[in-house]
């Protein structure tokens, strides 16, 4: 979790990322001006579309001051979206893909009877592709 000095500009880095079932992923809150949140899509967090496997569970970090953590570990394959409570609608945003997805082109599902998501957040995910391609996307402030 990342900021500019003013606030202005924030984001996830990697903004995306794959790894092996059964791994932690750890988010850290190095901007020093801004609390984060690490949420998955998902409806019980504050109705957002299911953009997780359907049987893996979801998770919200609650607000991380800066320097604090908060971590995971992801046990279904798949492709896992997640976002930030106050700066989704700036586009912060990222992608983590578990393993090897079946049919990880359509991971990344239409949402099932929830709230849209916003046009900034939608732009902000890096491609399945390229994720699968690289294994990580990293952000440039």
């Amino acid at each position: 979790m990342q900021g500019n000095a003013d606030g202005s500009h924030v984001w996830f880095n990697p903004i995306g990322l794959r790894i092996a079932p059964g791994r932690t992923v750890r988010w850290l809150n190095l901007d020093p001006g801004n609390s984060h949140t690490a949420t998955a899509y998902h409806p019980t967090n504050l109705g957002h579309p299911l953009r997780i496997p359907e049987s893996a569970q979801p998770w919200n970090s609650d607000y991380l001051l800066p320097n604090e953590s908060f971590s995971v570990t992801l046990t279904v394959e798949g492709t896992y979206d997640f976002f930030c409570i106050p700066h989704e609608h700036a586009g912060m945003v990222g992608r983590i893909i578990v393993g090897q997805p079946e049919d990880h082109r359509q991971a990344a599902a239409a949402a099932r009877g929830a709230e849209p998501i916003s046009d900034a957040a939608l732009h902000a995910f890096p491609s399945v592709d390229e994720i699968m391609r690289q294994g990580v996307v990293r952000r440039n402030s």
